[in-house]
């Protein structure tokens, strides 16, 4: 009798881990390689938790084309190597969708992978080289430089009336591919560029830059830096009493710098490709379940994770299946509308580079908040 028992229990025990077998085999698997530690904390926190949001949703409103989404991270330490190494490990697993990495150094080396094994990759990487080397499965979720840009120095140009700018820049990937494009947009408007100041990933002590900023005399100072090291130039400006506009690109104007900046963030001025102040139903609808699942309030990259993750489940809809590379080839002049897919929340297109167009933002930080200040349409606007 015990000896039938103890079969009895086996064999339940065998049946148990064959349908959990067959569920886990009917998720669809999505990885996420994306900065947890190192100087790209920040961004990469965000991201993966956008897309955290939005795979709770999606699973909850039961998955994509029936399955549900086995979502699992991975940290790339911020570095290149480190995430070149995990896309690797992506497409050894399976992976349908490699969403990340957000710098655009990481992703500009680890790309190479998804691309041999035919994996559609999402990025934050907001570096224009991204999208210009004929990469069929690279897609982005924020604006490239060589679109924000252009923006931005007509903003100078239109309404600051600058004459002459100082560039401050990292000196990485991500920052000198800005530096060039804002000052070749500045040039084709007729300003001078003054100082041109490079600074190190992680940089502490921004006196030196902004001596050199105050010793050029320009009518304004363009920043492009990441989020700890904005705020500490922030904090330098206002501490050796510069009172010109500091203009800069999505990053300066962000919730993490305006925490880390404090009062010296106030005034700062950027245009942002997503914000969660954006004054839309959807987003606000965001920004409230955002802070409800994670404490605290999404920056940009938070968005772009989630509504990088909303395009897979669309994308995927439309194709009708899963199949990697379908998708990315369904991915190519898609335009996607929020009415049908919300959780998009905006509008979005993009054309054949994997580049995308949508409405953006002129911000500024008014008493230690983000205000929108104007709505800019989307590039491409018929």
């Amino acid at each position: 009798m015990l000896f039938r028992s103890k079969k009895l229990i086996q064999s339940a025990l065998v049946a148990a881990l064959s349908l959990v077998s067959i569920a886990y085999a009917q998720n669809v698997k999505i990885v996420g390689l994306v900065e947890l530690t190192g100087t790209g904390a920040t961004s990469g926190t965000n991201f993966d938790n956008g897309i955290k949001l939005a795979v709770k949703e999606i699973n909850a409103a039961g998955g994509i084309l029936g399955k549900k989404i086995d979502y699992t991270s991975f940290d790339t330490q911020s570095d290149p190597g480190v995430a070149k190494g995990l896309a690797d490990k992506a497409v050894d697993d399976g992976a349908y969708v490699v969403m990340g990495p957000v710098f655009s150094g990481s992703i500009l080396v680890s790309m190479a992978s998804t691309k041999r094994a035919e994996i559609a990759n999402f990025t934050g990487g907001e570096a224009a080289a991204i999208t210009q080397q004929g990469n069929p499965y690279v897609f982005r979720t924020s604006f490239t430089q060589s679109t924000a840009m252009p923006k931005i120095a007509n903003y100078i140009k239109d309404t600051v009336k600058a004459k002459v700018v100082d560039v401050v820049y990292v000196n990485n990937d991500f920052g000198k591919g800005g530096r060039d494009l804002i000052i070749k947009s500045l040039e084709a408007r007729g300003i001078k560029i003054g100082a041109d100041i490079s600074s190190d990933p992680g940089q502490v002590d921004f006196s030196s830059v902004v001596i050199k900023a105050k010793q050029s005399n320009g009518d304004a100072l363009f920043a492009y830096t990441n989020e700890e090291e904005s705020a500490r130039l922030l904090r330098e400006l206002k501490k050796q009493g510069y009172s010109k506009p500091v203009i800069g690109e999505t990053v300066l104007t962000s919730q993490k710098v305006i925490e880390l900046a404090g009062d010296a963030a106030n005034g700062a001025i950027a245009h942002v490709g997503l914000t969660a102040d954006a004054p839309q139903p959807l987003v606000k609808k965001f920004d409230e379940a955002f802070q409800k699942e994670f404490k605290t309030r999404s920056d940009h990259n938070g968005l772009k994770g989630y509504i990088g993750m909303y395009t897979v489940k669309a994308v995927t809809e439309k194709v009708g299946k899963f199949d990697s590379k379908a998708f990315a080839a369904a991915m190519k002049n898609v335009s996607l509308s929020a009415k049908t897919t919300p959780g998009l929340l905006l509008d979005v297109s993009y054309d054949a580079n994997g580049d995308l167009d949508r409405e953006s933002y002129l911000t500024k930080v008014v008493n230690g908040k983000q205000v929108v200040s104007e709505i800019l349409p989307p590039v491409n606007k018929k």
